[in-house]
């Protein structure tokens, strides 16, 4: 930093010059450390050399703070290191499991920032381009764990609050957080959206009655006293919510889990009873109309007291369908809803811990009809979900002990579930037992497993093998495209699947190739060799595991990774001679 005998030192530069020489990518992490330390200015410029390497980290910094700038640059270069490291090592421990479990026990004892090891990860994902792929599967992997666990720390959190601290929306989004971790959700983002539409419901309210209470007061300070005024304050928010932004319920796609989703709800504007009541109760009590939740079946709903606050008698409240546009309904009217009488108890009030509940619910029957998502992830978020609440709860111990063993993840957690379980409920001794012996030969099998299977072209009884790793295919009879990543020199599914599958009605049967693909549509396939061809068109396969198989996508094909490569290792040559053959000559 000392000026030489032609000139102007560091020091002597203007601060967006030195900023601008700091932030070169040229220079290394031992390099800023070294330079800052020379005088108190370049030590003190190292902040902005780090909100420009790392952008998204400004946000935990004030301007009040006393920050050692070059011991924050150093802790998040070494979180970038170890966060590198970690990732590196995943699939070469983790190849064969379609979730990594085991891994995740290296990163809930960090030596460094959780924030800047998210930030790290982020910086994989984000690399521009179609290399890395399998550096960016894992990353994400990695990601979704670590925010998921702060998310459960959240939700424990706010299940200690007492009810009246407890907000439908806040929950409301960590249940949305929690299920969709990779996504930019927060509380206050959807708290602003909610108040945009709350803004627009007191402009029609002001149109109708200039001095209603609800404009006067900040939001949710003052209730509303008269039931007239009330009744205004749904009508307009009736007319802006149904009318001008057209939020209806989703019929044509009930089932559909973006439906739960509060975040979704407002993008879409469309959603299921219980989420777009959510919404409707929000508003409401920001404008001061308390209105409560009701988990009536099949149907939930909200009630509006037409009668003396805190009545017990079901008659004194009129029922809201925020599904049906804001209806609202008598008693006799909300059993014709569902088709059927229901006793009093139904109408009832219920805790925001038992919305919550209801809304997991939800979320775990449509987990338990996924069929093309092989991990079960909404089955397994909804699981985590429902014995944060209820966690000594035996039905759904059981069923995430039985759905950890079907998926053959964390054998050593399911023998702690079952341990648990047995000492809730002796009784459930039969299935415990099954399981754990399952469990305890699975982790045996484990210790005794061999290096992978490598599949040489050059060996003779592969000689019919026609495709290799990493080609994109077109099926000649259902028209999808995917890309290989594994094959057989003959069927190797059980008699069932090939019967079920029809596999006798292919000239050439089950004795031809078949091959494992990655299909555009998410799923994984089992395809004859004589039902594939080329591709023409080759294009990207947007499968959520195509890192897991493959580091590349060269514009034409797929480059295997280390791992894939080791089962298949004279495939390589093989796709980029068929590539060469097929995508030269069509040129041609």
């Amino acid at each position: 930093a000392e000026p030489d005998a032609e000139g102007m030192g560091l020091t002597d530069l203007p601060g967006e010059l030195l900023e601008l020489i700091l932030c070169c990518d040229v220079l290394g992490a031992a390099d800023i450390g070294r330079v800052s330390c020379t005088c108190r200015r370049l030590r003190e410029s190292l902040s902005a050399c780090l909100s420009c390497r790392w952008p998204s980290l400004l946000k935990y910094y004030s301007h009040t703070d006393g920050v050692s700038w070059l011991e924050e640059y150093k802790a998040r270069h070494n979180a970038g290191l170890e966060a590198q490291r970690i990732v590196a090592s995943f699939s070469k421990r983790f190849f064969s499991e379609h979730v990594p479990c085991d891994g995740f026990s290296d990163i809930e004892t960090l030596g460094c920032p959780s924030h800047f090891f998210e930030d790290e990860l982020m910086c994989i994902l984000n690399m521009e381009g179609r290399k890395g792929l399998t550096w960016k599967y894992y990353a994400k992997k990695i990601l979704y764990f670590l925010r998921q666990q702060n998310i459960l720390k959240n939700l424990k959190e706010y299940l200690q609050r007492p009810t009246d601290r407890q907000s439908f929306l806040e929950g409301a989004v960590l249940i949305d957080q929690y299920c969709n971790p990779l996504s930019d959700i927060c509380l206050k983002g959807v708290q602003a959206q909610v108040d945009d539409i709350t803004d627009k419901v007191r402009k029609v309210l002001r149109m109708k009655n200039p001095r209603h209470p609800s404009l006067a007061s900040k939001a949710g300070e003052v209730l509303v006293p008269e039931v007239e005024l009330q009744r205004q304050v749904l009508d307009a928010m009736n007319c802006v919510l149904y009318e001008q932004l057209k939020y209806k319920g989703n019929e044509l796609d009930y089932y559909n889990s973006l439906n739960s989703y509060i975040h979704q709800v407002l993008i879409r504007r469309t959603g299921i009873p219980i989420s777009l009541s959510v919404l409707y109760l929000t508003i409401a009590r920001q404008l001061g109309v308390r209105l409560e939740p009701v988990n009536f079946p099949s149907h939930f709903l909200l009630r509006w007291c037409q009668g003396k606050e805190g009545s017990t008698d079901i008659f004194d409240y009129t029922y809201i369908d925020a599904f049906g546009k804001g209806k609202q309904l008598t008693v006799k009217e909300c059993e014709y809803l569902i088709g059927h009488h229901v006793t009093e108890e139904f109408y009832g009030v219920v805790t925001s811990k038992e919305v919550l509940q209801r809304m997991v619910g939800n979320l775990l029957n449509l987990g338990k009809r996924e069929s093309t998502d092989q991990s079960y992830q909404l089955l397994r978020d909804s699981l985590d979900l429902y014995l944060a609440m209820y966690p000594d709860n035996v039905q759904h111990l059981m069923l995430q002990a039985r759905l950890y063993f079907h998926l053959g993840i964390w054998p050593e957690k399911v023998l702690d579930i079952l341990q648990h379980i047995q000492a809730l409920d002796p009784s459930q001794h039969g299935a415990v037992g099954y399981l754990v012996q399952h469990t305890l030969e699975h982790i045996e099998r484990r210790k005794e497993e061999v290096g992978p299977e490598v599949k040489h072209r050059s060996d003779k009884k592969h000689k019919e093998v026609c495709f290799s790793i990493g080609l994109i295919m077109k099926h000649k009879r259902y028209g999808y495209n995917c890309v290989i990543y594994g094959w057989d020199p003959a069927c190797m599914m059980g008699h069932e699947w090939i019967r079920n599958m029809n596999v006798h009605s292919l000239p050439h049967g089950p004795h031809q190739p078949f091959y494992n693909v990655l299909v555009e549509d998410g799923s994984c396939r089992y395809a004859a060799q004589e039902n594939l061809e080329y591709n023409s068109e080759p294009r990207e396969i947007p499968h959520p595991d195509i890192g897991r198989y493959f580091s590349e996508f060269t514009g034409i094909h797929y480059l295997a990774n280390t791992e894939l490569e080791i089962r298949y290792p004279e495939d390589l040559e093989l796709t980029r001679a068929t590539v060469q053959k097929i995508y030269s000559s069509s040129k041609e």
